[in-house]
């Protein structure tokens, strides 16, 4: 058990957090929410000592120990990525370590003896026995092939590292878990995989994410955090929306009611205050008056843009023909003869480990990249728009973002693309900001106008909900949907996928295809064992 007691951060004359109490139980998994710079990572860090408070304790059982998510992708650079793990448990590691040390002496002395005796016994206690083989299945489960194990951790890829840092967080058992955005980085595979741990996890949980479906699937609490208070709701991020929309409603149908009963008593009052047969009764509505209190209904913090992608133009039947494509980068074969038909009314989900492959695909289809073999075809009546995963060229310059759009935007016209601007909460001075200030959540919305400013009717997303906030994500998935067009895209997001696609494309590790036309879920439910295969050939059947 975890708390917080009177807890309040202040940052100059600003509270971040005033006066916060709030107890994170055994057995359960807490979701913290709230708009960007709210305070979510800040609040993890307070509860896991990193960072003091202005006022208020934070306390825990005592004896327990808390394990939390490392930010810092190279901070172990220079370790063995199984230790890495093990370390997560500090006081096994360091019992591991002074035994080796105890065992490799030439002069093992009595006193040595009794000192490993001791180690021994209290290393059998913590499961030490077993502690390589749980690193090893925790690595394996969130996609470390076993090879890798044996690496520094500087030799992996970035998201490699990011789940090598997973792991140690969740080595050893501890008793209260923190997790900021742990599924950042994640394919959908090591996403499923961390949902079916947590679900099974039997201490405490807290937990950030922008993730809703991640947030419904493992939470059994949501800590809604606005305007410097923790409110906390039973149930999962689903229940807590529906619960405080309730919750607004209700206090707006409260006040609609007291308003009534105000304007009915002044009337009174205004009508008989001088009539002396009346007074007493005037008098009576006045005391009733002064105790009519109405509830203060805050605007919530949250922000969410207007995402509309509308076309210049309908799709015609010709979309997309790609015949055997084949890409070979850093002598790996990423793209291996991919070849499939896009229907007018396709929105297709790229699924699948291999992130490579994916941005790969959109690269030819845009015509930033050559295929090695193969060709690809555009019908005449199309025209694209593309969110690029790494843009960070296009964020280099010392344009404005309001000069940066009118250059995409087919009306030269300033007021017109601020409107564009506005949608994406880029709002008065922010349209003058300079683009290589701007932070990932800005860079992203960015994109997301220069799509809806193109007219496109075939919209092309290489993981678009990175740096998003849950406001923005919702806001995503929702002009996805209801884009008339079509679209081709990966996302790490399970209910962007899940809602938006009708077609489901896995790209298998030695680059050939699985191909379906079904919802993401269901893929999952009916293709465990294909996704198991080396070699697949797609067919007319499966189309």
């Amino acid at each position: 058990m975890i708390q917080t007691n009177g807890v309040t951060l202040r940052l100059g004359k600003k509270a971040l957090f005033e006066d916060v109490s709030i107890k994170f139980t055994e057995g359960n998994c807490y979701g913290i929410i709230g708009a960007n710079g709210a305070g979510k990572s800040t609040f993890l860090k307070i509860l896991s000592g990193q960072l003091d408070t202005t006022n208020g304790t934070v306390t825990m059982t005592p004896g327990q120990r808390l394990s939390f998510l490392e930010q810092d992708h190279n901070k172990y650079d220079s370790q063995v990525v199984l230790d890495t793990v093990i370390q997560g448990n500090s006081r096994l590691y360091e019992i591991m370590q002074e035994k080796d040390a105890l065992y490799a002496k030439e002069d093992f002395s009595d006193e040595d003896g009794i000192r490993a005796s001791e180690l021994e016994t209290e290393f059998a206690e913590m499961n030490g026995w077993e502690a390589e083989s749980d690193a090893e299945s925790l690595l394996n489960g969130l996609g470390i092939e076993t090879e890798l194990h044996s690496y520094l951790m500087r030799e992996l890829t970035g998201a490699q590292k990011v789940k090598v840092l997973l792991a140690r967080a969740l080595f050893g058992n501890p008793d209260i878990l923190l997790l900021d955005e742990p599924t950042n980085h994640l394919d959908l595979d090591a996403i499923a995989w961390l949902e079916e741990f947590l679900i099974n996890f039997e201490n405490t949980v807290i937990v950030v994410s922008h993730d809703r479906y991640f947030l419904n699937k493992v939470c059994t609490y949501i800590a809604d955090i606005d305007y410097g208070k923790i409110q906390l709701y039973a149930g999962n991020y689903d229940f807590w929306y529906q619960s405080s929309q309730l919750m607004i409603r209700q206090m707006k149908e409260a006040n609609k009611k007291k308003e009534e009963k105000i304007k009915e008593l002044k009337e009174f009052i205004s009508r008989f205050s001088a009539n002396a047969s009346k007074s007493k009764q005037a008098t009576s509505r006045k005391r009733a008056l002064e105790k009519i209190q109405l509830e203060e209904i805050k605007p919530s913090s949250r922000k969410y843009p207007y995402i509309d992608f509308r076309p210049d133009r309908e799709i015609g039947n010709e979309v997309l023909t790609v015949s055997n494509l084949s890409k070979t980068i850093n002598g790996v074969k990423v793209l291996d003869n991919v070849s499939f038909i896009m229907g007018h009314d396709d929105k297709i989900a790229f699924v699948g480990s291999q992130e490579l492959a994916k941005t790969t695909l959109f690269e030819i289809l845009m015509g930033r990249m050559e295929p090695d073999e193969g060709t690809y075809k555009w019908g005449i009546t199309t025209s694209q728009a593309y969110f690029r995963k790494d843009a960070s060229d296009e964020f280099s310059s010392d344009y404005t973002i309001t000069e940066w759009l009118t250059g995409y935007s087919p009306i030269k016209d300033a007021t017109y693309v601020r409107g564009f601007l506005g949608r994406m909460l880029f709002a008065g001075d922010d349209g003058i900001k300079r683009l290589r200030v701007l932070s990932g959540g800005e860079r992203v919305r960015c994109q997301l106008s220069k799509m809806m400013i193109s007219g496109a009717n075939c919209l092309i997303f290489d993981e678009p909900t990175n740096h998003l906030d849950m406001e923005s994500i919702s806001a995503l998935n929702e002009g996805m949907i209801k884009f008339p067009g079509v679209e081709l895209f990966a996302c790490r997001d399970h209910q962007v996928v899940q809602t938006t696609a009708n077609r489901i494309i896995e790209i298998l590790p030695d680059g050939s295809i699985i191909d379906k036309v079904t919802t993401y879920d269901d893929y999952l439910e009916n293709n465990a064992d294909a996704r198991k295969r080396t070699v697949y050939v797609s067919t007319e059947e499966d189309n």
